[in-house]
Parts: C-alpha cells; structure tokens; sequence
C-alpha cells in the first residue's frame, strides 16, 4: 500500500504545480517535499513527473498515482462528513426489555418513527440473561433490566420501578385466600413460575408450595393474550404493572392489594465508555420519558 502521507504531498504537488507553494501549502520545507516524491517514486518504481526547468507535469504512472490520490482524499473527506453527521432523525437503534415492557413502550416507538421516517426502532422482548449478553456483544443498543448491571462492560442508570401485580377477575374477591387462587387456576406464561415464586411466597408463605404447586387453568406465551383468559373470568396470574396497564380491558380486572409488595428497580444499560449515536440517544429519551409519565418511578 502506498504511504499515505507521501501520496497526500504528492496530489498537493500537483495542484499547485510548484514545490515552494506546495511546501507552504503542507508547512513544509521545499527539501522535504522533495524527499517525499522520491520516496513515493521508489515505492511505485517509476518516475512520476517529467521536469522542465522548474515546472513539470505528471508521466503516465504519475497521472494514475494522482488519480488514486484524488481518489483516497475524497473518500477521506465523505468519511469525515459522515462522522461529523449524526441525525437523531435516521438510523436504527435496538432496545431490548421484558414483554410487559415491550407493550407499554411500543406506542412511543411507533409515535418516534411516525415523526423520523428515516429512523428505524427495533423493540425486542427477551429475558434478562439474553438481554445483558445482547447489549455486551453489541447486539442491542439499550436494554432495560430488574437489577443494577454488574461487571465491567456495562453502565446504567435507573429510570424507574415495575410492581409485580397478582391479578383476577374484577368478579373474584378482593382479598382471595390461596384456596380461592387454587380454584380459580394460574394461568402461566414464560415468566409466570418466577413471578409466583415471588409475590405467593411473600404474600401466602403458609400455604404457598411452590410455583410446580400451582393448579395450572392455562399456559400462553404471548405477552398480549395472558390477560384475556382473566378478563373472562378463566383464572389469575402475575405480571408487571407495566404489563397490566397495557391491557386494553383493565376495567375486567382486579388488581389485588398485597400486604407485601413485590417491587424491583428498573435500570436501563448499554456499553460502558460507548459514545451512542444520536438516533439510540432519542430513543433512551424516550424511555426515560416514558417511565415519569406512567409514574413507574
């Protein structure tokens, strides 16, 4: 590869057709531009200027170095301009968080994008494991977990809170003992055992067996159909209060007041010592926006 150096005083060498406006030009001295032609000549092995006196024009293999050497300065200089160019309008930025965050948020995606044509969001729902090692490798831009990251790659900042929320029938009683849960049934989802774990445990430790316990109504695994058999009456289950609000018919619904909430911090991460681009900026000012709107803070 040509040295890059050699080659940039070589093309300002021929734009100004003069070594001493060349040497001022690249504050050098007239010797130095000298030493930098013959060196780029001895690395290319051919003459690259036919003299006459004191002017002199490029030989055949001089016009194709000058060629390439006009060609390297632009492609430096779209480079530079594409550096300098962060549009928070264009682009695209990842974020990852857990289904019940995923519905709440994904409204205000969809405004983001409505507003920035160019700007593309994807919003993925993912467990809290998969979501640490995506945003370390670079798989996600933004991520949103339960708990404050650890280790050396990743910082965060806490944005917010989410409540676990048992949640029945509005026609089932306000404050159910576990018999009545058990009759109703759970209906579990991927993160049902976990949640169950949690909020029975805290809240009905003297008949609460574990999540393997639980008389089983229903399983579904989308995130926007756990709520609908409990709005038919169907049975309970657990999830975030994030969740719950982004139920379309929370009227159907009883949220039960617990004597010992389950409550966790949420903190949203990225790469620590990542400068983000200006499009991932928007986006996390959206979600920080997001939580002080719907008071998960």
């Amino acid at each position: 590869m040509l040295n890059a150096t050699w080659l940039e005083t070589y093309v300002t060498l021929c734009d100004e057709g003069h070594f001493t406006r060349a040497a001022r030009r690249l504050n050098m001295t007239q010797p130095g531009v000298s030493q930098h032609l013959r060196k780029l000549e001895q690395q290319v092995g051919q003459a690259l200027l036919s003299r006459d006196g004191k002017s002199f024009v490029p030989t055949p293999a001089g016009e194709a170095v000058l060629a390439l050497g006009r060609s390297r300065r632009e492609e430096e200089r779209r480079l530079r301009a594409a550096l300098a160019w962060d549009d928070p309008d264009t682009g695209e930025a990842t974020l990852a968080c857990s289904g019940s965050l995923a519905l709440l948020l994904y409204p205000s995606c969809l405004t983001l994008m409505r507003d920035a044509p160019g700007l593309q969001i994807r919003l993925e729902a993912a467990p809290q494991g998969r979501i640490v090692d995506g945003v370390q490798q670079g798989a996600f831009d933004l991520g949103i977990v339960d708990a404050a990251p650890t280790g050396a790659r990743l910082a965060g900042t806490r944005i917010g809170q989410d409540e676990l929320c048992l949640i029945l029938p509005n026609a089932a009683p306000a404050a159910p003992d576990f018999a009545r849960l058990q009759e109703l049934g759970f209906i579990a989802h991927p993160d049902g055992a976990g949640y169950a774990e949690q909020v029975l445990a805290a809240n009905y430790p003297a008949d609460f067996r574990g999540a393997e316990s639980l008389r089983i109504r229903s399983y579904v695994n989308q995130i926007g159909q756990i709520l609908e058999p409990v709005a038919q009456g169907i049975g309970y289950t657990i999830l975030p209060r994030s969740g719950y609000e982004a139920f379309h018919r929370r009227d159907r619904l009883n949220v039960v007041e617990l004597d010992e909430p389950v409550v966790s911090d949420l903190w949203l991460i990225q790469r620590k010592a990542r400068v983000l681009p200006a499009q991932v900026v928007r986006l996390g000012d959206m979600v920080r926006s997001s939580f002080r709107m719907t008071n998960h803070v």
